[in-house]
């Protein structure tokens, strides 16, 4: 019986090795097992079912240019894997509703078999019903179909795109190639724009510089006349106190100081002008050079971009180089760049040459301003010194006069001490007596009229010294007045003295000729 119910069970077949994407054919046979009715061969072997599927694993890693494909969502080997069943009682208690409708191993209960059939017994619990073996055949079928009519459509489509792509990138190439050779022409137009441009700003630089020097050569000369006005205000800055006034002499030294400064200053702010405007001239220069540089760099690359062909060496790929814009300009904003850089030039050249003319009236517009301003000076210091005289004798007699009263208010504080102590001794007798009374016993501590009056004469005589130390305190204030007057009248006078020593010797000693000749000349 055993032997004939093997023999009946459906034999499984491994597929032939099919290629990738081709619908895998298995054969299926029923009846007798083919090869002899040998009992320990009744199974297939696992080799053989996970033979016929290609594993996907040891393919090499895809390139990012084509698709990879999936792999298979199960693996055969998966049918062993379940738990083995090892029943301890008879056979018929468990086995599924096929076999036991046709009672193929109701004979098998008691029947002794060797352990390679138990073995085999067991295993055919462990399985997949038919049901669920055709459900999964179909099932592939179906993906299959599916597969193979969405790559067909894939495989059509692209072939189109191919085609069409192949077109456009051609035609874009060509596009390219015509535009960089418009784009050379433009480049060098205005690369030769701009070094004529750069020639004449170099020939200007030159003219400027040449006449800077002589106007930083006529500066020079200037600085004795201002040295002799300086010190002369130097000198006055000695004076003392009230003297450090700012007269007359002090304001025609200054006035003559500004009228030095002021053509200095002129020759300064023109030679200031004349370096700003030869760093304009400069920065012009330094644009038109590095313009024409960033032009023949670019020339020259994109001449090398216009060279390049398919076929050509040193291309290679750039990822991501299509997404990073370091442009900075459109071709309106290019051309406008190159022309600002021309018309700039062209500006600062003009006002270069007009600088040029300024230099050359500056050095003679200097010339009587000096000199008159030198006698002014000469004529205000003579004032001055007169005017000191004058406020020094006057001093003298005031300082003798406050001498005088300072000798009476030292009597006059005297006297008043004298009688602030006088009122010592009345005072004390007044305030022993009420610190006597106040010993009386009893009822005899009576606030009687000679109380009272003791009262009142400690008052009187406590507000007569207050208005006595008042009037001390006044007259040593007076005093302390007078004092500062008296020393303030001698400070003057050393002052007075100082301002005449100071505006007679030092500064008309210095001012006796002019130092230099009041005109500029140029060399």
């Amino acid at each position: 019986h055993l032997v004939r119910f093997l023999d009946e069970v459906p034999l499984y077949i491994p597929p032939k090795m099919e290629y990738l994407g081709h619908t895998q054919t298995a054969t299926y046979m029923t009846g007798p097992r083919l090869g002899g009715s040998n009992p320990q061969t009744f199974l297939p072997s696992i080799s053989t079912m996970q033979s016929s599927y290609k594993s996907y694993d040891t393919y090499p890693a895809p390139s990012p240019l084509r698709r990879s494909l999936t792999t298979l969502p199960w693996r055969p080997s998966t049918y062993y894997q379940t738990a083995r069943v090892n029943p301890s009682s008879a056979l018929t208690r468990s086995v599924p509703e096929p076999f036991s409708a046709k009672n193929q191993l109701s004979d098998l209960d008691n029947v002794k078999v060797p352990p390679v059939f138990a073995a085999a017994r067991n295993a055919l619990y462990t399985r997949y019903t038919p049901n669920d073996w055709m459900t999964s055949n179909q099932g592939n079928y179906l993906a299959s179909d599916r597969v193979r009519s969405l790559a067909e459509r894939l495989r059509l489509d692209t072939v189109r795109l191919c085609r069409e792509t192949d077109d456009k990138t051609k035609r874009t190439q060509s596009d390219v190639g015509k535009r960089l050779g418009e784009r050379l022409g433009d480049i060098q137009f205005w690369k030769t724009e701009v070094q004529h441009e750069t020639d004449n700003m170099i020939t200007e630089i030159n003219a400027l510089q040449e006449a800077k020097r002589v106007l930083e050569k006529s500066l020079a000369e200037t600085e004795n006349p201002l040295h002799i006005s300086q010190e002369c205000l130097y000198h006055r800055e000695k004076r003392q106190a009230i003297d450090l006034v700012h007269d007359n002499p002090e304001r025609e030294l200054i006035k003559e100081v500004d009228i030095i400064k002021r053509c200095q200053e002129k020759m300064r702010n023109t030679i200031e002008r004349a370096n700003v405007q030869l760093g304009l001239n400069r920065a012009a220069q330094h644009d038109l050079e590095r313009d024409s540089s960033d032009k023949f760099n670019a020339q020259n690359l994109d001449e090398q971009c216009f060279g390049m062909r398919n076929q050509s060496r040193g291309i290679a790929f750039h990822n991501g180089v299509q997404r990073v814009d370091r442009t900075v300009s459109v071709p309106e904003s290019w051309a406008k760049f190159s022309n600002d850089n021309i018309q700039r030039s062209q500006s600062e050249r003009a006002a270069s040459k007009q600088m040029r003319n300024e230099i050359e009236s500056v050095l003679n517009s200097c010339a009587n301003e000096m000199w008159q301003e030198w006698n002014s000076v000469n004529v205000a210091l003579n004032q001055r010194i007169q005017e000191t005289t004058d406020a020094r004798n006057r001093l003298q007699t005031h300082l003798s006069k406050v001498l005088q009263e300072i000798f009476d208010m030292e009597k006059n504080i005297e006297l008043l001490k004298k009688a602030i102590q006088d009122k010592q001794a009345p005072m004390q007798v007044a305030q022993t007596r009420l610190d006597t009374r106040i010993r009386r016993p009893n009822v005899e501590l009576c606030r009687d009229p000679v109380q009272h009056r003791l009262v009142e004469e400690v008052g009187e005589i406590s507000e007569t010294v207050e208005s006595l130390q008042a009037k001390l305190r006044m007259a040593e204030n007076s005093l302390q007045e007078l004092l500062r007057t008296k020393a303030s009248l001698e400070q003057d006078l050393s002052i007075k003295n100082n301002s005449l020593f100071i505006d007679r010797e030092k500064c008309l000693g210095m001012r006796k000729t002019f130092p230099m000749s009041p005109r500029v000349v140029s060399v």
